[in-house]
């Protein structure tokens, strides 16, 4: 347990552990960087290490195992069950009654957003001295999200910080928070993990063979948290409706669909309609796809394709769908992202789409 067992980004952790042995930790820090490199975990081991009983004696380390670092498992635990439950409330005011913020608490959306409600209880409880801990720490999760109502309490919060609580704003793109935010932190900045270390993780922890390790790492490009959890049997479903609907649209100019097609396609969008009951993974599949055949088309291959197991057939489906093609698959997918939190039959969204493909007669 502790700092050690971080994977990726050393210089983060050194940089941590620095502010920790000289006694010189910032009211107010911002972790950044791409999405799944750490930044949520180090903040966890920081708010552990503020308050570990035994970090004398561990080096300035935490232990993972004294009273303070269980508590601190509770304490998220609970928080991430309030959470879930209140995210189940249809009722927007009942939503946010009775918020309470524990000694550690990590503050994510409830809804879209991380709403005013939410910040002005961090404010409240941030100039309270603690009940279990040392030090509160309070880590906002996606503070990109805070609403715009909400900046402005935030920022009182960074202008006159707490004796009592360090606050961590994780954000994968600093420069969506306002700059009057971004000066009043410390800014950590977080980078890809190595590919020694995914491929590590990715054939030890997903026991991945050398054959699938050549996809799996372009699909999982530096990222630790999806390295961790990552399937590739999951993946490979998830394709394969894509794979249909690409084969099926990207006929050569000139060839009405036959009607088999048309059976070929709506099989297909029936499937990605439904996701494999996770519709935002299949639609971030589909991304991926499209992304690959744009660099096919500009001749970018080598490093940029990460489904390299498909070359062959992108090289086919890229000319025959060209550009306006490709930017029409594109707008849909992002047409899909938009309308799933709403009550739309995807499919129809999907049928559309695709229909619109076969009719056109030449989209090169």
């Amino acid at each position: 347990m502790g700092f050690d067992s971080f994977l990726g980004n050393a210089q983060a952790v050194q940089t941590v552990r620095d502010l920790l042995a000289r006694g010189r930790m910032p009211g107010s820090l911002l972790f950044t960087g791409a999405e799944g490199t750490g930044k949520k975990t180090l903040a966890l081991m920081l708010a552990k290490a503020l308050n570990c009983e035994r970090r004398g004696a561990q080096g300035g380390d935490f232990c993972g195992e004294c009273s303070r670092c269980r508590k601190a498992d509770e304490f998220l635990a609970s928080g991430a069950e309030d959470l879930a439950r209140r995210r189940s409330i249809k009722d927007a005011q009942k939503r946010v009654e009775g918020l309470v913020y524990f000694d550690l608490q990590l503050i994510e959306p409830l809804t879209r957003y991380i709403l005013i409600e939410q910040v002005r209880q961090l404010r409240a409880t941030a100039y309270t001295r603690p009940f279990s801990f040392s030090r509160r720490v309070m880590i906002v999760d996606q503070a990109q999200a805070i609403h715009w109502q909400a900046a402005d309490l935030l920022l009182k919060v960074l202008e006159e910080p707490p004796d009592t609580t360090t606050l961590i704003l994780i954000c994968p793109n600093a420069y969506e928070l306002r700059p009057t935010i971004r000066s009043r932190c410390f800014t950590l900045q977080f980078t890809p993990v190595e590919e020694a270390v995914i491929e590590r993780v990715l054939a030890e922890e997903r026991g991945l063979g050398k054959r699938e390790l050549a996809l799996a790492l372009r699909v999982v490009r530096g990222n630790i948290a999806l390295a961790k959890t990552f399937d590739l049997k999951e993946y490979l479903e998830q394709r394969k409706p894509w794979l249909a609907l690409l084969e099926t649209v990207s006929r050569p100019a000139g060839h009405p669909p036959a009607p088999q097609q048309w059976k070929t396609l709506f099989d297909a969008t029936k499937l990605l309609a439904e996701g494999g009951g996770r519709p935002e993974a299949s639609l971030k599949t589909g991304s991926i796809l499209l992304r690959d055949l744009m660099h096919v088309l500009l001749g970018e291959e080598n490093q940029a394709v990460t489904n390299v197991d498909l070359l062959p057939r992108l090289k086919e489906w890229a000319p025959a769908l060209g550009l306006d093609g490709i930017q029409q698959l594109e707008a849909g997918i992002e047409r899909s992202y938009r309308l799933q939190n709403r009550n739309v039959n995807q499919q129809l969204a999907f049928d559309s789409l695709a229909a619109e493909l076969l009719r056109t007669p030449d989209m090169r």
